[in-house]
């Protein structure tokens, strides 16, 4: 079990990694929304690795059986070790290339909040929302938390979809 996990777990965080460094590279040129679609759409795939390697366990390890909760367990373990590879790619891009990313999107959001012609009332709104954003964002385990949030429930949604489609009973 340890084998499948690892290996899918390690090869879903290096894809998730590798396009979140990809994307970091080109995102000035491409823009905050087109860089959310290159990263959520990355997210996705590397998540694709859970069902891959829930029917690799299923096939090499349980002999073409697998319960729901065997299913579910290898699912989540690869999605903890895909998003551990995830957020620690975050964190040193973070703070090494990057140390301005809160100040640059909350600048971006109260930008896009002005340009869609939202009254003056819900543009300070906005910004004061950017605000807090920033002072939470500064404390290393918020950040860390934030950064875990935003792709686990992609891979735990594959997890549960995996389980559910790859299970087969005894006989």
């Amino acid at each position: 079990m340890k084998k499948a996990i690892l290996t899918f777990g390690l090869i879903s965080g290096a894809i998730s990694a590798a396009m979140m460094l990809i994307a970091m590279r080109i995102s000035e040129r491409i823009g905050f929304e087109k860089g959310e679609i290159v990263g959520y759409t990355t997210i996705v795939l590397s998540a694709l690795l859970v069902f891959f390697g829930v029917r690799s366990y299923r096939e090499n390890v349980g002999g073409g059986r697998l319960t729901f909760g065997r299913g579910f367990l290898v699912g989540i373990l690869i999605t903890l070790i895909s998003n551990a590879c995830y957020v620690g790619t975050w964190e040193f891009v973070n703070h090494r290339y990057y140390p301005d990313f809160a100040d640059t999107y909350a600048r971006h959001v109260v930008e896009k909040a002005k340009a869609s012609g939202a009254s003056q009332e819900k543009v300070e709104a906005t910004a004061k929302q950017m605000e807090d954003f920033k002072r939470i964002y500064a404390n290393p385990a918020a950040n860390v938390a934030m950064t875990f949030v935003e792709v686990f429930p992609i891979g735990l949604l594959m997890t549960l979809l995996s389980a559910g489609l790859l299970r087969k009973k005894p006989g």
